[in-house]
């Protein structure tokens, strides 16, 4: 795992990953530096409602998950990965990736499916504007 810049695993993953309980940000944080250990330079927890932890050799940084009425939880990680690719890939730091790929995520579970559930930058920005 040395070549790994972004490990982006849910509690589940993590946690089969380290072998470690994952269920809690302590325990994510813990997981999160098992992997490091292994060579992983910065690992994402995502937590669904409990938000998301950065965890790298400079510390632990949590981003509060925005709290919505979830439908369908299918391709909230596929999105979450996506807009963290598309907020690094615009020179973010981690820290702002993370809180906006947490709000596309958050958008995605508000409705049925996987690629439907996909918000435009249009969508994102009303979602955002009504207070989420």
């Amino acid at each position: 795992m040395r070549d790994v810049d972004y490990l982006t695993p849910n509690e589940t993953e993590a946690g089969m990953l380290t072998g470690l309980s994952v269920c809690d940000i302590p325990s994510a944080a813990k997981a999160g530096r098992a992997l490091l250990g292994l060579g992983v330079r910065n690992v994402i927890v995502t937590m669904g409602r409990r938000g998301c932890l950065l965890v790298n050799r400079d510390g632990t940084c949590h981003v509060r998950a925005l709290k919505v009425s979830a439908v369908d939880t299918t391709g909230a990680g596929d999105a979450f990965n996506g807009a963290f690719a598309v907020a690094m890939a615009r020179r973010q730091s981690a820290a702002d990736a993370m809180a906006f790929a947490a709000s596309v995520a958050a958008f995605s579970v508000t409705r049925m499916g996987a690629q439907t559930s996909m918000p435009s930058s249009r969508e994102l920005n009303a979602f955002l504007a009504k207070g989420h």
